[in-house]
Formats: structure tokens, sequence, C-alpha cells
């Protein structure tokens, strides 16, 4: 998965980076709100955390913006807790609220929550014949047994996982996976998407050729 973290605090922006890529997310960042409304626009995010007091444009401001052509899901941090800012943040756009100072448990599994919904899995178990893919703990079993996936090799299934029975183009997946400090090679998704099927066996994840990768239900 793919996050955005606008955020001008340079010790916060950098525990957050670092702490989502440990979790497996492809991290891109800005550090002031025009730079942040320009990758939102730009880029394929499934969430974004937004800081609300940004130099050069609000939070308030990006968020009408870009709430003018993506439906990305908007995670709010902010260390404005008045009900009034809340309430603006929401109705703005935004589609959940964490107040400064906050516990990096929590951030995680408001992440994890506003992308299961957007994608239509509210359960965060997904369970595809014997294999089950656990989006909370970031685990996947086979027929009850633990399958060892490297953070790359874990963010693909679930991606895939998560658009069960939906096409899914190479490009789609290199947007979702690799971040902007990611190697560009051509073939990181064919690698990755070979070393899934070693572990998950060559049937789990099937190629459309020229078109892309699907998993089915």
């Amino acid at each position: 998965m793919r996050v955005l973290v606008v955020e001008d605090e340079p010790d916060l922006l950098s525990a957050l980076t670092q702490s989502l890529r440990e979790e497996g997310y492809a991290v891109d960042s800005a550090v002031e709100g025009r730079e942040g409304l320009f990758k939102a626009q730009g880029g394929e995010y499934d969430a974004i955390v937004l800081d609300l007091m940004l130099p050069r444009m609000d939070g308030w401001s990006v968020l009408h913006e870009l709430r003018k052509t993506k439906a990305v899901p908007v995670l709010i941090l902010t260390a404005r807790d008045a009900l009034p800012d809340r309430v603006r943040g929401l109705d703005g756009g935004a589609d959940d609220y964490l107040t400064k100072p906050f516990q990096l448990a929590e951030l995680l599994a408001r992440l994890r929550a506003l992308i299961r919904r957007t994608t239509g899995n509210a359960n965060p178990v997904i369970t595809m014949g014997d294999i089950e893919i656990d989006t909370t703990a970031h685990s996947v079993r086979q027929a009850g047994h633990p399958v060892l996936l490297t953070p790359r090799e874990y963010s693909l299934v679930e991606f895939l996982a998560l658009h069960k029975g939906k096409l899914v183009t190479r490009t789609a997946i290199y947007d979702h996976l690799f971040d902007e400090e990611d190697d560009s090679l051509s073939n990181l998704v064919d690698v990755h998407v070979s070393n899934v099927r070693k572990k998950l066996g060559k049937d789990f994840i099937a190629t459309r050729r020229g078109e892309g990768y699907q998993v089915n239900a």
C-alpha cells in the first residue's frame, strides 16, 4: 500500500515515514501544502496523512482542492483538537481525524481501517481458499500454516487480495507498492510476483498477458 505523508515537523515526518516503511508501506512525503497537493493530485495513493497547519497552503485548502478530483482516503493529523476544527476537517472531506500527540499503533490501525473500507473489505482477514491474509497482523497463512513473506511480498499479496476478482495492471501494482525512494527497474513487479508464486503456489496469481495480474476468490 502506498501512503503520502504531508507534515512540516521534520522529526515527526521522519519518524512516521520510517515507521510506515517498516510496516511494509511505500511512503512519499511532503513538507508543505503546495508540494503535498501536487503529489496527491499526481500520484496514486491508498491513503494520505495530512497535517492541517502547513506552510504555503494549509491542510484545509489542500483537502478542498484535492476533493475536486480525488476520493483517496485522508487522515487528518493535527494538534488542533477543538471541536470546530474537527468538524471543519470532516465536513471538508477528511475520512478520519487524529490529534497530536498520538500513539503510532492507533495511526496504523486507522490507516488500515480506511484502506479496507475504501476497497469494500470491512473484515481485517481476507480468505481465499486455504489462504488467509490478516491485514492487521500483516501475516499470511496457508492451510493453517504461516507463510513467511518479505514486507514487499506481503504488500503485493494484500493489494491483490483487496482487489480480488479484478484485473490489476502492472502499472497500478508499481504505483501502489513502490515509493519515490525505490529503484525504478521495470522488472521489480515481475520479480515479486515470481517470489510470491514460489511461496503460495503458481496458480495463486494469474497473469493476463499484456494486461496485468489477478487473484480470484
